[in-house]
C-alpha cells in the first residue's frame, strides 16, 4: 500500500524525519508532498524549490520514499496519484484535535483514510516554526533538524550566525 506524508516542510525537522522513516517501514511507498498554496505565497521562509531540494537530500537514504509537490486539495492529489493513505505525525494532544478534524474531512470529501504516527518523545517539542525562530537569532539548531535543513537555515540567517560566531 502507498501513502502520502504532506506538509509545508518549511523546513523539515527531525520530528518529521522520524515519522517519515517509520512510515517508510510500514508502507510500500511513501510520497512526501510539499503543499504549494498560492494564497500563502511569500509567507514561507524557503521557496517551493528549496523545500523540495532539502527534502530530496534528506530522504536520499530511503529507497521507497519519493518527493513531490501539489496545489489544491490533498484528496485530489491522492486520487490522481493512486495513493491510499495519508500519514500525519502527531507531537501532542493539541495536534491530535486539529488533525482529527482534517482526517474526518478528508474521509468525507475524498474517501481517504489517515494514519497517525506519534513522533518520538524526544522530538515532541520541535516544530518548523520554533526552529525558524531559534535560527533567526543565530541559535543552535543542529539537534532539531537534519543537516540539509540546518545548512539551509544557517544560509538564510547567515548574518545572525556570523554575529553569533564573532561574539563568542
Amino acid at each position: 500500500m502507498n501513502a502520502v506524508f504532506s506538509g509545508s516542510f518549511d523546513p523539515i525537522t527531525n520530528g518529521h524525519l522520524d515519522v517519515l522513516e517509520r512510515a517508510s517501514r510500514i508502507f510500500d511507498q511513501v510520497t512526501v508532498t510539499v503543499m504549494h498554496n498560492a494564497r500563502k505565497s511569500g509567507k514561507h521562509l524557503f521557496t517551493l524549490e528549496e523545500r523540495l531540494a532539502i527534502l530530496r537530500e534528506v530522504t536520499a537514504h530511503l529507497p521507497n520514499v519519493r518527493v513531490d509537490s501539489f496545489e489544491g486539495l490533498l484528496v485530489d492529489y491522492m486520487r490522481r496519484s493512486d495513493h491510499g493513505i495519508i500519514v500525519r505525525g502527531l507531537r501532542a494532544v493539541s495536534d491530535y484535535e486539529y488533525e482529527l478534524q482534517i482526517a474526518h474531512l478528508n474521509r468525507e470529501i475524498g474517501g481517504v483514510e489517515t494514519v497517525f504516527i506519534m513522533a518520538a518523545t524526544h522530538w515532541s517539542y520541535v516544530s518548523s516554526s520554533m526552529v525558524k525562530e531559534v535560527a533567526s537569532y543565530g541559535g543552535p539548531i543542529d539537534n532539531m533538524v537534519p543537516p540539509a535543513s540546518a545548512r539551509a537555515l544557517i544560509d538564510k540567517f547567515s548574518d545572525r550566525y556570523g554575529q553569533r560566531i564573532q561574539s563568542s
